[in-house]
């Protein structure tokens, strides 16, 4: 898990107003993870992997039955947790439905941002630690709101650098435009982003070795198909329940994001990596959407310690420098790769990697750097075993 990211919340909340009205009060504090679920099993499973000890579950008159059924069942299955019911807080029946289902706490919907973090950090003395899997395999992030990026192109290098360390990798390429990745190496692949998502009961280490992409030196691809749901539409309690899943199973996962637009799934993202890259050239219109994502994010109180710039297709002679820039986004600057038109474009034609095509030049003795750099951080991570997930859910 992200040390950036100090806990995790889960909230079942009536509509995505409710939720981000709860994300934003408790953006400070940590990362509040929606989902719209009420079977038990699935909820009981994403607070294994989130390891959240507070859950938020929001109450009306039509459902209060089922609702407070599923919060004596949370709480029965694990009696140290929270709960801390929303709902109407005129409403003195729901109120008494929820304290006696178990809840901690009443919090009207809409309340001050202070009053909510403030009752937060108050249950927060009473409980448990929170304490993360040591085993969790490293999850570095590539991301840039441009799409007219070479982000594939990049973590397709950095992937590989890993996977030639010794660790086991995964390149998820969720990039736009799509498949870029698959295009580089010359692959296809049967399965993608989506059927992992449809499938996440069965992802195991036997479907993982079957169906993800292999490429010829190890390196593991999953990337988008045409025909997946965008990112804006996939679920950030599935998408925590996939990556931990996914790095329980590899020891590194290098993600591209490049070109996505701001939304919760990608915000779960950046809170559940170990390592973000933001990526950046020296168009000045391509940097303003860029730092309006990230003012965006900082004025949602998101944490960004893990952080920092690159800046790509560099021109030492072409204002803003490197510097400039890394003042500016106000992030440290990790690398500015050269631009390198010729021998990127001959890459990409081609289907060769740098490595194999132009291995003295200088993105590419950047690239293989930047690649050991983040090999590094994550060598001394034991290669997990076992079907993790089937454990989650109960199975055998």
């Amino acid at each position: 898990m992200s040390e950036n990211l100090s806990q995790t919340f889960i909230a079942i909340t009536r509509n995505d107003e409710d939720l981000q009205w709860l994300q934003g009060a408790l953006a400070p504090i940590g990362q509040v993870v929606g989902t719209g679920r009420g079977n038990l099993d699935e909820l009981l499973a994403l607070i294994d992997v989130t390891f959240a000890n507070l859950i938020f579950v929001g109450l009306d008159r039509e459902q209060v039955v089922s609702q407070c059924a599923l919060i004596e069942g949370v709480l029965e299955a694990k009696p140290m947790l929270a709960i801390v019911a929303l709902g109407d807080g005129m409403d003195n029946q729901l109120v008494l439905n929820a304290m006696r289902a178990g809840a901690r706490d009443f919090v009207a919907y809409g309340s001050r941002s202070s009053e909510v973090a403030g009752l937060v950090r108050r249950l927060g003395k009473r409980l448990p630690a929170v304490t993360s899997s040591p085993s969790l395999g490293g999850l570095t992030v590539l991301y840039g709101s441009q799409c007219a990026s070479d982000g594939a192109l990049l973590t397709t290098h950095l992937a590989r650098v890993v996977q030639g360390s010794g660790q086991q990798t995964l390149l998820l390429d969720l990039g736009l435009p799509r498949g870029d990745s698959l295009a580089l190496l010359g692959l296809e692949a049967s399965f993608h982003f989506g059927d992992a998502l449809r499938h996440l009961r069965r992802l195991d280490n036997t479907l993982i070795d079957s169906a993800f992409t292999r490429e010829s030196s190890g390196l593991r691809l999953l990337a988008y198909a045409e025909g997946d749901e965008p990112l804006q539409r996939t679920s950030a309690a599935e998408l925590y329940m996939l990556l931990s899943a996914l790095r329980q199973h590899f020891q590194h996962i290098v993600v591209n994001l490049t070109g996505q637009t701001d939304c919760e799934a990608l915000r779960t993202f950046v809170s559940h990596c170990d390592k973000l890259v933001w990526y950046t050239d020296q168009n000045v219109m391509e940097c303003r959407r860029n730092l309006d994502v990230l003012t965006s994010w900082r004025e949602k109180g998101m944490k960004l310690e893990h952080a920092s710039l690159l800046v790509d297709r560099y021109l030492k002679g072409v204002a803003p420098d490197s510097e400039a820039l890394s003042k500016r986004y106000g992030l440290p600057l990790l690398v500015a790769l050269p631009y390198s038109p010729e021998v990127r474009l001959n890459a990409k034609n081609q289907g060769l990697t740098l490595f194999e095509l132009a291995p003295r030049e200088n993105l590419t003795h950047h690239l293989k750097a930047l690649g050991e750099r983040l090999a590094r951080r994550t060598e001394h991570n034991k290669q997990p075993s076992g079907n993790w997930l089937n454990r989650l859910w109960g199975h055998k």
